[in-house]
């Protein structure tokens, strides 16, 4: 269908090309690398246009976790079953976790790659029975809410995990005041000519989480520091992601979260 030449120049970074379903598949899993296969909604004769945004992230941990240290264990799910699942095992740094809310946050960090400000993971442990709702936003919770952890040393316990959601955005657009663009009096005349309304919004989102980092498939080298008298702290505190609890990918600065997720059943590596 027609776009105005005036409204496609003035998004030089947007491409515009023919609705061929196959090739919109393949830009799809191009744009995601291969962890999105194909567009989450079905094109049908009378969809007239379609806008599609993709955003992936691929990056190893700043310290990773090794291989080695990850052995079964058990996870309760959200209706109480308990499972054997793989999981990894590392210590975290001092000030890389936190209280808040009464839940408790491990921040993980990326390695910085092509000057650019590394991500941030967090994730979130919540008090039991505690949902996504309730436990998701403690993990952008401004700094001058966190308490410290009163330990010499902290590690931490986390699955493996996959966690791969469909949502259609299309009602809690609505409910957040979004109609306008989604009812017949809707305004699109300066992207076409043709009479436009937003029909359906879907996101797709998928997070790996493994021992080398968000969704990396690479072997990294452990630096081991120089021995000496072993230190045996006297104060150790455990966080266990044992039970449902969320993961945040937040970008360097830590005040926007790019992906959320909520692992509630068994995980999966």
């Amino acid at each position: 269908m027609p776009v105005y030449r005036a409204y496609r120049e003035a998004l030089p970074d947007v491409g515009f090309g023919p609705m061929e379903p196959d090739e919109i598949d393949a830009w799809v899993r191009e744009a995601t690398g291969g962890l999105v296969e194909r567009l989450p909604v079905v094109i049908t004769p009378d969809v007239l246009l379609v806008l599609v945004n993709a955003l992936a992230l691929k990056a190893r941990w700043e310290i990773p976790f090794e291989g080695a240290g990850t052995r079964d264990q058990d996870f309760t799910d959200a209706l109480g079953v308990r499972h054997r699942v793989p999981t990894m095992h590392r210590p975290v740094p001092l000030n890389g976790a936190w209280t808040v809310g009464g839940a408790s946050v491990v921040e993980l960090r990326c390695r910085a790659e092509g000057g650019r400000a590394p991500a941030r993971v967090r994730f979130v442990l919540g008090e039991p029975g505690a949902g996504p709702a309730e436990v998701l936003p403690l993990a952008w919770a401004p700094e001058g809410r966190w308490t410290g952890i009163d330990a010499e040393q902290i590690n931490m316990a986390l699955p493996r995990l996959s966690l791969r959601t469909r949502v259609d955005a299309t009602e809690q657009l609505a409910a957040l005041g979004v109609r306008w663009a989604m009812s017949e009096g809707a305004d699109f005349s300066g992207m076409s000519p043709e009479r436009l309304a937003i029909s359906q919004v879907v996101q797709e989102a998928v997070v790996k989480v493994a021992e080398e980092g968000v969704e990396a498939a690479a072997v990294t080298a452990v630096p081991m520091a120089p021995g000496g008298v072993p230190y045996v702290p006297r104060r150790i505190e455990w966080i266990a992601f044992n039970r449902p609890f969320g993961v945040v990918v937040l970008d360097g600065a830590g005040e926007v979260p790019l992906f959320t997720g909520w692992q509630a059943g068994v995980p999966v590596g």
